[in-house]
């Protein structure tokens, strides 16, 4: 039992199935029986010129600002390489790795927390007049990072790299499953999900839900879910979060 915590706890995983991998393998380790069930679709940026005509004059930027591991995969393939005195920063640790492992030595990223809050408190993005920075994201999202960066100064263009969308969903198959738990990691899927569970009173109930940000935990809250557990961030916070939970479970 110390070495599989989780057994024989179903757990649900609704990241986009192209970015769950870890997370399951990660839950099975620990003993749990991982159910992927994707809230979000991820796909190309809908208008592909925009981006090329951001690579073409990448040289004018003098820091980008990677918000997610999607905008790291989507945004680096079509930079291919990055100008060598251009500064790079990621809203989160796991979008750091993602641009580390494709040779991007030197990565701006806050600790601990993933978020744009995290990022504006760095010490490198306080003085930022006259900067141009460019902030490669999915479509829409939050206008935070960009605002408050604008707000001190700087020469902000807003770069979509990528689509999201609400994957189909097979709630039947869901609440057949049985699951112990689920993990959300967005405010978007959370808006997913509480549409496809509309009118179902019990799964707010009884499942908890386990949320690596504050601002998502207050979110699921406001929906009606009773047990909302927020961990730290990435799937390190997550598994924390759920071995944590199963432990008390069994005391």
């Amino acid at each position: 039992m110390a070495d599989t915590p989780l057994a024989g706890l179903r757990i649900v995983v609704t990241r986009p199935q192209e970015q769950a991998a870890g997370l399951t393998q990660r839950i099975t380790a620990l003993g749990g029986m991982p159910l992927l069930f994707p809230l979000l679709e991820i796909n190309p940026a809908p208008d592909p010129s925009a981006l090329r005509a951001f690579v073409s004059q990448v040289e004018r930027y003098q820091l980008l600002i990677f918000i997610s591991p999607n905008a790291v995969q989507y945004g680096m393939q079509a930079l291919q390489r990055l100008p060598a005195e251009v500064d790079v920063a990621a809203v989160g640790q796991g979008s750091a790795r993602a641009l580390r492992a494709l040779g991007v030595a030197h990565v701006i990223a806050p600790e601990g927390r993933a978020d744009s809050e995290a990022l504006l408190a760095l010490p490198e993005l306080q003085n930022v007049s006259g900067r141009r920075i460019a902030i490669l994201r999915g479509d829409g999202g939050r206008e935070l990072l960009g605002d408050t960066l604008a707000a001190r100064g700087a020469k902000i263009t807003h770069v979509t790299c990528y689509r999201r969308s609400k994957a189909a969903l097979d709630v039947a198959a869901l609440r057949a499953a049985r699951p112990d738990a689920i993990t959300l990691t967005s405010s978007e899927a959370l808006a997913h999900l509480d549409t496809a569970l509309a009118g179902d009173a019990a799964c707010r109930e009884k499942i908890p839900l386990f949320v690596p940000h504050p601002r998502i935990a207050a979110a699921a809250r406001a929906l009606g879910w009773q047990t909302v557990l927020p961990t730290d961030s990435g799937d390190d916070g997550l598994c924390a979060g759920l071995v944590a939970w199963a432990m008390r479970r069994t005391q």
